[in-house]
């Protein structure tokens, strides 16, 4: 049975949504496009999805209305990622996945891997999205974002390995 054909043997919301975006790899290409990239090569090297597993969950986004390809480049033709308005609206969810990751899936002493500034006091947020200092709920687009040294070297050296095993190919 096709994916969208599941979805219509049940009102679930939950089994719906699941269809769309259930499992690891498709969570990990929309954290990448909320973090901002949005070309396949930088995608695939923050996932490490193989170049078939990526293909394949981007085009499943774009079937579902998730995302938008975009030409950046005519020969050859190459195209960029960009979330859509649904994929936009699914970022509560990944903040979610966060906020439970940092509270349960951590070793004790270990720093945040993300830490939000809301742009209009100044003052760190936490976890829970709502201001200490102002009050105020915040929206992703209220706050700028400082990876941990941590987790901005993880990131650069999955780059670097990348980039490497390229070069052996080539």
């Amino acid at each position: 049975m096709k994916r969208k054909e599941m979805s219509l043997t049940t009102v679930c919301p939950v089994a719906r949504s699941t269809d769309v975006v259930g499992d690891k790899w498709t969570i990990l290409v929309l954290r990448e496009l909320y973090m901002g990239a949005s070309r396949f090569e930088e995608i695939q090297i923050q996932t490490e999805a193989t170049p078939q597993m990526l293909a394949t969950r981007l085009k499943s986004l774009e079937a579902d209305g998730m995302v938008e390809r975009h030409p950046y480049q005519k020969k050859p033709l190459r195209y960029e990622y960009r979330l859509t308005e649904k994929g936009r609206a699914f970022y509560p969810v990944i903040r979610t996945l966060r906020t439970w990751g940092e509270t349960w899936c951590k070793s004790r002493g270990e720093e945040v891997a993300v830490r939000f500034t809301h742009r209009k006091c100044g003052h760190e947020v936490g976890l829970d999205y709502l201001c200490p200092v102002c009050g105020e709920y915040v929206e992703r687009g209220d706050l700028d974002a400082a990876l941990s040294k941590t987790f901005a070297n993880e990131r650069e050296k999955r780059r670097e390995t990348y980039k490497a095993a390229k070069a052996r190919a080539e």
